[in-house]
């Protein structure tokens, strides 16, 4: 696996092995950026179920500002630390948080943490065609201070199995559908904010 783009393009990144690390595939990832464009340069990241980094090094790679990474397991946290140094790049605009990605969005919120571009592709949950998702994806995007760390304009992509019915709740818009094999990526908008009497 490599960074397919920007300053650090062609640089080689571990992955943990195991069937617990499911890294985006570098054709996925060209194609997550090149739809993203020039959303990434000067943006403020956020990667949750992080695995081996690849995601966040990939934006901190194509000119984002900073990024926040967030991976629960210490053993591929160390991964992550050494892909940095690989990478070469700017360790101090890359965040690493050890810790369960919803305990990470309590704290981000309290903290009034906000992001440009939210990217996360966690491991996938069981097949449920005819049936709402139970997986990590859907919890995701079901818990109601996701939206809130997004800026206006801010941008979710999200990875899910095609065989999982991930269910998009009707306040996010989703822009844009990309299969790969059985990867599906989404990329949703922030929901807009209520209009209040007048």
């Amino acid at each position: 696996m490599r960074i397919t783009g920007g300053a650090a393009g062609g640089r080689l990144l571990k992955v943990p092995k195991g069937l617990d690390v499911r890294p985006t595939p570098d054709l996925v990832k060209q194609a997550i950026f090149n739809s993203l464009g020039p959303v990434v340069a000067g943006a403020r990241v956020l990667e949750l179920f992080a695995g081996s980094g690849a995601l966040g090094l990939e934006c901190l790679s194509r000119g984002a500002v900073d990024v926040t990474a967030v991976e629960l397991s210490s053993r591929h946290a160390n991964f992550i630390r050494g892909n940095v140094r690989q990478a070469g790049l700017d360790s101090a605009r890359f965040s690493l948080r050890v810790q369960d990605v919803f305990v990470a969005l309590g704290q981000l919120t309290e903290a009034g943490d906000t992001f440009d571009l939210i990217l996360a592709d966690p491991p996938f949950g069981p097949k449920t065609h005819g049936t709402r998702s139970e997986s990590l994806s859907q919890k995701l995007l079901d818990d109601p201070r996701l939206p809130g760390l997004l800026v206006t304009g801010g941008i979710v992509v999200l990875g899910h199995a095609a065989r999982d019915q991930v269910e998009v709740p009707p306040d996010w818009e989703e822009r844009k559908r990309m299969r790969h094999g059985d990867s599906v990526m989404r990329f949703l908008l922030r929901p807009q904010a209520p209009v209040g009497p007048s």
